[in-house]
């Protein structure tokens, strides 16, 4: 009888075990299932995400233009030579809208006339006082020429592939059957749009362009790589290298990491009180921006820095120590080099960080309408995300697609810049 319940309690165990061992599998599954799911949903929200960008800003890298055959007369224009002076009064406006009249003469009312000349961006004097600047010949003579479209005309041809009627808007049937006269002769095409890449900011959707806020985030950037890299790098040395361990470099430590986790606005707050109030720096100037976010990412660099240098093997110190090289000789010339991957990687993702930083730069002043491309740190400025926070708050629709397309710009800088931390990291990373 004992040996009956003894058998039957070992079944017992052994089923349970069997019990516990198939629940564990369940349970390993599920989790497995939840982990493979989340991924899944990453991935599937970064693919709306990038779909919903690129097929928004796609159309602002293309833009209308219209065909014209334009005289240059004299009496038009208001002048009789070519020379700076003249150009600044030349009436161009009134060549352009002749050349309407003379390609729609059956426009008669002063209504339909005002109608007729908003085809044409209010940019469009300046390219043909530009092409008589630089051929003072055409004076006199008849050119054909291909004029910036209005970005309602703009919205409206882009919006016909997605819908027969298309996208309407401001633009009235007379206007919209004007615009399919022009389509079906050839006179109106979608041209690789140069502006959006070679000018400033603009009121006018079909004149902006990104080159301000471009040059803008790259004068910010260079200042902040100049001033954080170096500063960081001798603060993590002397931290790891030098520094005695006691409460004040443990405070100096647990500040360090702190400053980490602040929210970038407070950096800008700061920057404002000392380096414009108090410093009376220019504001909106790409040498405050990039103080402003040099004390933003110094964390981020000396955090990294410190990493890199305790990966390495404290035998390379010894064997440099044990040869006579003195302390400065052991850590310039063993230690940082093999320690620099780490801290070039770490440099890159903050500088990656510092790019796509909005709240601190509002805060000194670079969200002011910058048309002029700056020249230098002290011009002013905005920078990229900036200009993409001014274009999401405008009113007119076609800065919707320049919003989405800038958006695409910053995105392609930020994703480019850390690759390029990846495989720097892997081409220069040594393993002991």
């Amino acid at each position: 009888m004992t040996d009956t319940n003894r058998n039957l309690t070992q079944e017992q165990v052994r089923q349970r075990i069997e019990q516990h061992l198939a629940s564990r599998h369940r349970k390993e599954k599920v989790f497995r299932g939840l982990g493979i799911a989340s991924v899944a949903f990453g991935i599937l929200a970064v693919l709306v995400l990038f779909t919903d960008i690129i097929s928004k800003g796609s159309g602002a890298f293309v833009q209308s233009a219209i065909q014209l055959e334009v005289t240059y007369d004299p009496l038009v224009l208001g002048i009789d030579k070519v020379d700076e002076e003249s150009l600044t009064w030349a009436n161009f406006t009134g060549v352009i809208r002749e050349a309407l009249r003379e390609r729609f003469p059956e426009v008669q009312s002063r209504s339909e006339k005002r109608e007729l000349y908003s085809l044409v961006s209010s940019g469009a004097p300046f390219t043909l006082r530009k092409r008589l600047q630089s051929d003072p010949e055409l004076l006199g003579k008849t050119q054909t020429v291909w004029l910036t479209a209005d970005d309602d005309v703009d919205t409206f041809v882009k919006s016909l592939s997605d819908s027969k009627e298309g996208f309407r808007g401001r633009t009235s049937d007379q206007k919209a059957e004007w615009i399919q006269q022009l389509i079906d002769s050839g006179e109106l095409k979608k041209r690789f749009n140069t502006t959006f890449f070679t000018q400033g900011d603009s009121r006018e959707p079909e004149q902006a362009g990104i080159r301000a806020a471009l040059l803008g985030s790259f004068f910010t950037l260079l200042v902040t790589l100049v001033l954080s890299f170096p500063i960081g790098v001798a603060a993590a040395i002397y931290l790891e290298e030098y520094a005695p361990k006691n409460k004040w470099t443990d405070l100096i430590e647990v500040n360090i990491n702190n400053l980490a986790a602040v929210p970038s606005i407070v950096f800008g707050l700061l920057g404002l009180a000392i380096f414009i109030n108090f410093f009376e720096l220019p504001r909106s100037a790409p040498l405050v921006g990039g103080l402003v976010l040099t004390l933003m990412t110094l964390p981020t660099i000396i955090i990294s820095s410190r990493a890199a240098l305790k990966a390495v093997p404290p035998s390379i110190r010894e064997a440099a120590l044990g040869l006579g090289a003195s302390r400065m000789q052991t850590i310039f010339h063993h230690v940082l080099p093999l320690a620099m991957p780490g801290m070039l990687t770490g440099a890159i993702i903050g500088m990656a960080q510092a790019l796509g930083e909005t709240a601190p730069l509002l805060m000194i002043g670079m969200v002011a309408f910058i048309v002029d491309v700056p020249t230098g740190i002290t011009d002013p400025a905005t920078v990229l995300p900036v200009q993409i926070f001014l274009w999401a708050d405008s009113p007119e629709r076609a800065f919707v697609e320049r919003t989405s397309a800038a958006i695409m710009v910053l995105l392609s800088f930020l994703i480019a810049m850390n690759t390029a931390a990846v495989l720097l990291r892997k081409k220069l990373e040594r393993r002991w």
